[in-house]
């Protein structure tokens, strides 16, 4: 299942860490990840994730606990530009960025004991 956030207002190069360290991680996991996270922007991330594991038990019944993270990414939005005076009666150009999250999860597989046989 996926799920989408659009028009985030944290720079993409500011969430994409966040991103990188749950990729390929248990859905659980990721979001027991994000919680012990101190700062405000694991907030958008960790909607997203709960996002897309409700659509994938809504649409297909599938549990949350054999849930895992596929693919998580952090595309470029809009930038919203503005200007403030800088030194000697110019202006400088900032930039407010916002950003796209995208999140694919996938049902993980379950991992079965493998018995050595004598020959």
């Amino acid at each position: 299942m996926r799920a989408k956030a659009r028009y985030i207002r944290f720079s993409p190069f500011k969430l994409r860490p966040l991103a990188d360290a749950v990729r390929g991680k248990a859905a659980e996991y990721a979001l027991n990840l994000l919680m012990s996270c101190s700062t405000k922007r694991t907030g958008p991330v960790k909607k997203v994730i709960e996002s897309a594991i409700a659509n994938a038990k809504n649409l297909t019944g599938v549990e949350a606990a054999s849930l895992k993270i596929k693919d998580i990414r952090v595309d470029q939005g809009p930038s919203v530009r503005y200007f403030k005076p800088g030194a000697m009666g110019r202006s400088n150009v900032y930039k407010k960025r916002f950003s796209h999250i995208s999140v694919v999860l996938e049902q993980a597989e379950k991992k079965e004991a493998k018995r050595g046989t004598k020959g």
